[in-house]
Protein backbone atom coordinates (compact mmCIF):
# COMPACT_ATOMS: atom_id res chain seq x y z
CA UNK A 1 0.00 0.00 0.00
CA UNK A 2 3.23 2.24 -0.06
CA UNK A 3 1.87 3.11 -3.44
CA UNK A 4 -1.56 4.32 -2.33
CA UNK A 5 -1.62 7.26 -0.23
CA UNK A 6 -4.71 7.62 1.66
CA UNK A 7 -5.52 11.45 0.72
CA UNK A 8 -8.46 12.85 0.60
CA UNK A 9 -11.02 12.98 -2.10
CA UNK A 10 -10.01 16.79 -3.58
CA UNK A 11 -6.07 15.70 -3.54
CA UNK A 12 -5.92 12.52 -5.00
CA UNK A 13 -5.29 12.68 -8.68
CA UNK A 14 -7.30 10.35 -11.23
CA UNK A 15 -4.22 7.96 -11.66
CA UNK A 16 -4.27 7.65 -8.17
CA UNK A 17 -7.76 6.97 -7.92
CA UNK A 18 -7.68 4.40 -10.25
CA UNK A 19 -5.13 2.29 -8.26
CA UNK A 20 -8.02 2.10 -5.54
CA UNK A 21 -9.96 -1.28 -5.52
CA UNK A 22 -12.73 -1.55 -2.36
CA UNK A 23 -10.41 -2.69 -0.02
CA UNK A 24 -7.53 -0.34 -0.18
CA UNK A 25 -9.33 2.77 -0.57
CA UNK A 26 -12.29 4.48 1.21
CA UNK A 27 -15.51 5.00 -0.76
CA UNK A 28 -15.33 8.75 0.19
CA UNK A 29 -12.31 8.61 -2.22
CA UNK A 30 -14.19 7.38 -5.02
CA UNK A 31 -15.48 9.72 -7.95
CA UNK A 32 -19.40 9.34 -6.37
CA UNK A 33 -18.34 9.37 -2.61
CA UNK A 34 -20.92 6.33 -2.57
CA UNK A 35 -21.08 2.90 -3.95
CA UNK A 36 -23.93 3.11 -6.94
CA UNK A 37 -26.67 1.10 -5.96
CA UNK A 38 -26.80 -2.24 -7.86
CA UNK A 39 -30.45 -2.76 -7.78
CA UNK A 40 -31.10 0.40 -8.49
CA UNK A 41 -29.39 1.40 -11.51
CA UNK A 42 -29.78 -2.14 -12.66
CA UNK A 43 -33.43 -1.37 -12.19
CA UNK A 44 -33.63 1.54 -14.29
CA UNK A 45 -31.28 -0.25 -16.91
CA UNK A 46 -34.32 -2.58 -17.35
CA UNK A 47 -36.99 -0.32 -17.88
CA UNK A 48 -34.81 2.04 -20.22
CA UNK A 49 -34.02 -0.64 -22.17
CA UNK A 50 -37.72 -2.29 -22.07
CA UNK A 51 -39.12 1.26 -23.12
CA UNK A 52 -36.52 1.82 -25.69
CA UNK A 53 -38.20 -1.65 -27.52
CA UNK A 54 -41.51 -0.47 -26.47
CA UNK A 55 -41.28 2.25 -28.49
CA UNK A 56 -39.87 0.13 -31.66
CA UNK A 57 -42.93 -1.70 -31.58
CA UNK A 58 -44.85 1.18 -31.22
CA UNK A 59 -43.86 2.61 -34.49
CA UNK A 60 -43.69 -0.15 -36.30
CA UNK A 61 -47.12 -0.45 -35.39
CA UNK A 62 -48.53 3.21 -35.95
CA UNK A 63 -46.45 4.01 -38.83
CA UNK A 64 -46.50 7.62 -37.69
CA UNK A 65 -44.78 9.91 -35.30
CA UNK A 66 -41.11 8.91 -37.03
CA UNK A 67 -39.84 11.94 -35.41
CA UNK A 68 -40.94 11.65 -31.72
CA UNK A 69 -40.22 8.38 -31.95
CA UNK A 70 -36.29 8.95 -33.04
CA UNK A 71 -36.39 11.29 -30.25
CA UNK A 72 -37.17 9.01 -27.86
CA UNK A 73 -35.23 5.93 -28.92
CA UNK A 74 -32.19 8.13 -28.92
CA UNK A 75 -33.14 9.31 -25.24
CA UNK A 76 -33.76 5.77 -24.04
CA UNK A 77 -30.29 4.69 -25.83
CA UNK A 78 -28.16 6.93 -23.76
CA UNK A 79 -29.93 6.49 -20.25
CA UNK A 80 -29.13 2.93 -20.83
CA UNK A 81 -25.75 3.68 -21.73
CA UNK A 82 -25.51 6.02 -18.83
CA UNK A 83 -26.98 3.46 -16.21
CA UNK A 84 -24.41 0.46 -18.04
CA UNK A 85 -21.54 3.39 -16.80
CA UNK A 86 -23.42 3.28 -13.46
CA UNK A 87 -23.18 -0.66 -12.95
CA UNK A 88 -19.83 -0.15 -14.10
CA UNK A 89 -18.82 2.41 -11.37
CA UNK A 90 -20.83 -0.13 -8.57
CA UNK A 91 -18.49 -2.84 -9.59
CA UNK A 92 -15.47 0.14 -9.80
CA UNK A 93 -16.25 3.18 -8.08
CA UNK A 94 -12.54 4.55 -8.63
CA UNK A 95 -12.64 4.01 -12.37
CA UNK A 96 -12.83 6.71 -14.53
CA UNK A 97 -14.38 5.51 -17.52
CA UNK A 98 -18.22 4.28 -15.95
CA UNK A 99 -17.92 7.54 -13.82
CA UNK A 100 -17.87 9.92 -17.03
CA UNK A 101 -19.81 7.26 -19.11
CA UNK A 102 -23.00 7.70 -16.89
CA UNK A 103 -22.21 11.80 -16.55
CA UNK A 104 -22.09 12.52 -19.78
CA UNK A 105 -25.16 10.32 -21.54
CA UNK A 106 -27.36 10.69 -18.07
CA UNK A 107 -27.29 14.46 -18.32
CA UNK A 108 -27.69 14.44 -22.53
CA UNK A 109 -30.73 11.82 -23.12
CA UNK A 110 -33.57 14.28 -21.82
CA UNK A 111 -32.57 16.32 -24.28
CA UNK A 112 -33.64 13.92 -26.90
CA UNK A 113 -37.18 13.32 -24.53
CA UNK A 114 -37.53 16.79 -24.55
CA UNK A 115 -37.48 17.26 -28.24
CA UNK A 116 -40.13 14.37 -28.49
CA UNK A 117 -42.47 16.32 -26.41
CA UNK A 118 -41.88 19.46 -28.41
CA UNK A 119 -42.79 18.02 -31.78
CA UNK A 120 -46.31 16.37 -30.25
CA UNK A 121 -47.23 20.39 -29.53
CA UNK A 122 -48.01 21.64 -32.98
CA UNK A 123 -50.74 18.45 -33.85
CA UNK A 124 -52.21 18.84 -30.17
CA UNK A 125 -52.99 22.57 -31.44
CA UNK A 126 -54.51 21.25 -35.03
CA UNK A 127 -56.52 19.26 -33.27
CA UNK A 128 -58.13 21.64 -31.00
CA UNK A 129 -57.74 24.79 -33.88
CA UNK A 130 -55.15 27.03 -34.51
CA UNK A 131 -57.35 29.44 -33.97
CA UNK A 132 -56.96 28.93 -29.87
CA UNK A 133 -53.10 29.31 -30.49
CA UNK A 134 -51.18 32.68 -30.38
CA UNK A 135 -48.27 30.99 -32.92
CA UNK A 136 -48.94 28.99 -35.60
CA UNK A 137 -48.66 25.47 -34.95
CA UNK A 138 -45.69 24.89 -37.09
CA UNK A 139 -44.22 27.58 -35.27
CA UNK A 140 -43.34 25.26 -31.76
CA UNK A 141 -41.16 22.84 -33.52
CA UNK A 142 -39.38 25.51 -35.55
CA UNK A 143 -38.91 27.54 -32.12
CA UNK A 144 -38.34 24.62 -29.95
CA UNK A 145 -36.32 22.04 -31.51
CA UNK A 146 -33.22 24.75 -32.08
CA UNK A 147 -33.48 25.51 -28.96
CA UNK A 148 -33.06 22.10 -27.68
CA UNK A 149 -30.15 21.62 -29.77
CA UNK A 150 -28.32 24.38 -28.77
CA UNK A 151 -29.13 22.72 -25.13
CA UNK A 152 -28.16 19.48 -26.74
CA UNK A 153 -24.65 20.82 -28.29
CA UNK A 154 -23.56 22.46 -25.15
CA UNK A 155 -23.89 19.58 -22.75
CA UNK A 156 -22.51 17.63 -25.68
CA UNK A 157 -19.62 19.99 -25.75
CA UNK A 158 -19.18 20.54 -22.06
CA UNK A 159 -19.49 16.91 -21.11
CA UNK A 160 -16.37 16.07 -23.72
CA UNK A 161 -14.20 18.99 -22.33
CA UNK A 162 -14.84 17.70 -18.76
CA UNK A 163 -13.83 14.04 -19.63
CA UNK A 164 -10.73 15.19 -21.64
CA UNK A 165 -9.73 17.15 -18.38
CA UNK A 166 -10.38 14.89 -16.25
CA UNK A 167 -8.61 12.49 -18.17
CA UNK A 168 -5.46 14.34 -18.51
CA UNK A 169 -6.03 15.26 -14.48
CA UNK A 170 -6.97 18.82 -15.22
CA UNK A 171 -9.64 20.60 -13.64
CA UNK A 172 -13.06 19.78 -15.26
CA UNK A 173 -14.84 22.76 -14.65
CA UNK A 174 -15.01 25.07 -17.69
CA UNK A 175 -16.44 21.63 -19.18
CA UNK A 176 -19.09 21.52 -16.25
CA UNK A 177 -20.07 25.44 -16.15
CA UNK A 178 -20.67 24.68 -20.29
CA UNK A 179 -22.88 21.65 -19.12
CA UNK A 180 -24.51 23.29 -16.26
CA UNK A 181 -24.88 26.30 -19.81
CA UNK A 182 -26.81 23.68 -21.49
CA UNK A 183 -28.61 22.19 -18.69
CA UNK A 184 -30.09 26.20 -18.10
CA UNK A 185 -30.84 26.64 -21.92
CA UNK A 186 -32.92 23.24 -21.42
CA UNK A 187 -34.88 24.29 -18.32
CA UNK A 188 -35.65 27.54 -19.60
CA UNK A 189 -37.12 26.11 -23.13
CA UNK A 190 -39.05 23.85 -20.95
CA UNK A 191 -40.71 26.85 -18.98
CA UNK A 192 -41.40 28.65 -21.89
CA UNK A 193 -42.82 25.21 -23.78
CA UNK A 194 -45.01 25.01 -20.47
CA UNK A 195 -45.93 28.56 -20.14
CA UNK A 196 -47.31 28.19 -23.87
CA UNK A 197 -49.33 24.90 -23.23
CA UNK A 198 -50.91 26.51 -20.57
CA UNK A 199 -52.40 29.57 -22.30
CA UNK A 200 -53.17 27.46 -25.59
CA UNK A 201 -55.32 25.96 -22.75
CA UNK A 202 -56.95 29.03 -21.29
CA UNK A 203 -57.46 30.71 -24.38
CA UNK A 204 -58.97 26.91 -25.88
CA UNK A 205 -61.27 26.88 -22.73
CA UNK A 206 -61.71 31.06 -23.08
CA UNK A 207 -63.40 30.90 -26.46
CA UNK A 208 -65.29 28.09 -25.84
CA UNK A 209 -67.10 29.10 -23.18
CA UNK A 210 -67.53 32.03 -25.48
CA UNK A 211 -68.33 29.87 -28.45
CA UNK A 212 -69.37 26.47 -27.97
CA UNK A 213 -68.00 24.20 -30.28
CA UNK A 214 -67.36 26.89 -33.18
CA UNK A 215 -64.39 27.49 -31.58
CA UNK A 216 -62.73 23.86 -31.92
CA UNK A 217 -61.87 22.55 -35.68
CA UNK A 218 -64.85 20.30 -36.30
CA UNK A 219 -62.47 18.03 -38.74
CA UNK A 220 -60.92 16.38 -35.29
CA UNK A 221 -63.74 16.14 -33.19
CA UNK A 222 -63.79 12.25 -33.50
CA UNK A 223 -60.09 12.63 -32.49
CA UNK A 224 -61.27 14.89 -29.19
CA UNK A 225 -63.43 12.49 -28.16
CA UNK A 226 -61.64 9.58 -27.94
CA UNK A 227 -60.49 8.41 -24.59
CA UNK A 228 -56.80 7.81 -25.45
CA UNK A 229 -56.11 11.19 -27.12
CA UNK A 230 -57.61 12.47 -23.90
CA UNK A 231 -55.32 10.04 -21.51
CA UNK A 232 -52.58 11.33 -23.98
CA UNK A 233 -52.84 14.61 -22.94
CA UNK A 234 -52.39 13.82 -19.32
CA UNK A 235 -49.06 11.33 -20.03
CA UNK A 236 -47.88 13.87 -22.20
CA UNK A 237 -48.43 16.73 -19.22
CA UNK A 238 -46.56 14.52 -16.35
CA UNK A 239 -43.80 13.55 -18.60
CA UNK A 240 -42.98 17.32 -19.61
CA UNK A 241 -43.36 17.94 -15.65
CA UNK A 242 -41.10 15.29 -14.71
CA UNK A 243 -38.34 15.99 -16.86
CA UNK A 244 -38.71 19.64 -15.86
CA UNK A 245 -38.25 18.90 -12.52
CA UNK A 246 -35.24 16.23 -13.57
CA UNK A 247 -33.65 19.41 -15.30
CA UNK A 248 -33.78 21.84 -12.30
CA UNK A 249 -32.01 19.47 -10.13
CA UNK A 250 -29.52 18.67 -12.62
CA UNK A 251 -28.59 22.35 -12.77
CA UNK A 252 -27.85 22.63 -9.01
CA UNK A 253 -26.30 19.75 -8.63
CA UNK A 254 -23.73 19.68 -11.33
CA UNK A 255 -23.62 24.06 -10.57
CA UNK A 256 -22.25 22.83 -7.23
CA UNK A 257 -19.44 21.18 -9.11
CA UNK A 258 -17.89 17.46 -9.13
CA UNK A 259 -17.54 17.83 -5.72
CA UNK A 260 -20.76 19.45 -4.35
CA UNK A 261 -23.20 17.69 -1.83
CA UNK A 262 -26.04 17.35 -4.88
CA UNK A 263 -23.68 14.92 -6.07
CA UNK A 264 -22.99 12.55 -3.29
CA UNK A 265 -26.39 12.26 -2.52
CA UNK A 266 -27.48 8.81 -3.96
CA UNK A 267 -31.26 9.16 -2.83
CA UNK A 268 -31.91 12.45 -4.25
CA UNK A 269 -30.51 11.20 -7.65
CA UNK A 270 -32.29 7.90 -7.40
CA UNK A 271 -35.33 9.74 -7.29
CA UNK A 272 -35.05 13.10 -8.94
CA UNK A 273 -33.00 11.49 -11.87
CA UNK A 274 -33.63 7.91 -12.06
CA UNK A 275 -37.53 7.94 -10.65
CA UNK A 276 -38.15 10.66 -12.77
CA UNK A 277 -37.09 10.20 -16.64
CA UNK A 278 -38.53 6.45 -15.98
CA UNK A 279 -41.73 7.83 -15.31
CA UNK A 280 -41.38 10.29 -18.27
CA UNK A 281 -41.00 7.60 -20.67
CA UNK A 282 -42.82 4.69 -19.81
CA UNK A 283 -46.44 6.99 -19.61
CA UNK A 284 -45.45 7.91 -23.29
CA UNK A 285 -45.13 4.37 -23.87
CA UNK A 286 -48.47 3.57 -22.29
CA UNK A 287 -49.93 6.14 -24.43
CA UNK A 288 -47.91 6.85 -27.34
CA UNK A 289 -48.93 9.37 -29.76
CA UNK A 290 -49.09 7.23 -33.21
CA UNK A 291 -51.73 4.88 -31.16
CA UNK A 292 -53.78 7.59 -29.10
CA UNK A 293 -54.03 10.02 -32.48
CA UNK A 294 -55.46 6.63 -33.99
CA UNK A 295 -58.30 6.37 -33.35
CA UNK A 296 -59.48 10.61 -34.42
CA UNK A 297 -57.97 9.66 -38.33
CA UNK A 298 -60.67 10.42 -40.43
CA UNK A 299 -60.64 7.21 -43.03
CA UNK A 300 -61.18 7.58 -46.54
CA UNK A 301 -63.96 5.59 -48.01
CA UNK A 302 -62.40 3.20 -50.65
CA UNK A 303 -63.66 5.54 -53.74
CA UNK A 304 -62.82 8.63 -52.10
CA UNK A 305 -58.80 6.82 -51.93
CA UNK A 306 -59.05 5.67 -55.54
CA UNK A 307 -60.34 9.26 -56.57
CA UNK A 308 -56.66 10.77 -55.53
CA UNK A 309 -54.54 8.29 -57.24
CA UNK A 310 -53.07 8.33 -60.96
CA UNK A 311 -54.85 5.16 -61.89
CA UNK A 312 -58.71 6.58 -61.69
CA UNK A 313 -57.55 9.45 -63.57
CA UNK A 314 -56.48 7.14 -66.41
CA UNK A 315 -59.46 5.02 -66.25
CA UNK A 316 -61.75 8.17 -66.37
CA UNK A 317 -59.66 9.10 -69.61
CA UNK A 318 -60.32 6.32 -71.07
CA UNK A 319 -64.03 6.46 -70.07
CA UNK A 320 -64.02 9.72 -71.55
CA UNK A 321 -62.52 8.94 -75.10
CA UNK A 322 -64.64 5.52 -75.54
CA UNK A 323 -67.72 7.41 -74.56
CA UNK A 324 -67.09 10.24 -77.10
CA UNK A 325 -66.19 7.55 -79.82
CA UNK A 326 -69.55 6.01 -79.04
CA UNK A 327 -71.40 9.54 -79.44
CA UNK A 328 -69.13 10.06 -82.87
CA UNK A 329 -71.28 6.65 -83.97
CA UNK A 330 -74.37 7.56 -82.93
CA UNK A 331 -73.99 11.04 -85.04
CA UNK A 332 -72.74 8.92 -87.90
Amino acid sequence: MDFLRLVTREEKTGEERALCTLDTCQIEESYYNYRPSLAANGTFLALFLLSLLAFLVQVTLSKRFIGFTIAMVSGCLLEVLGYIGRIMSYHNPFGENGFLMQICCLTIAPAFLAAGIYLTLSRIVVTFGPENSRIKPLSYPRIFIPCDILSLVLQALGGGMASAASHSNKNPETGNHIMVTGLAVQVFTLLVFMLLCTDFAIRTVVRMNRMGEAALDPTHAALRGSMKFRLFLVALTLSTICIFIRSVYRVVELGEGWDGALIKNQTLFIVLEGVMVVIAVLVLNGFHPGLCFREGYIKKPKAEKQRGSGRFWRRKRKEAVIEKGTQIQDDA
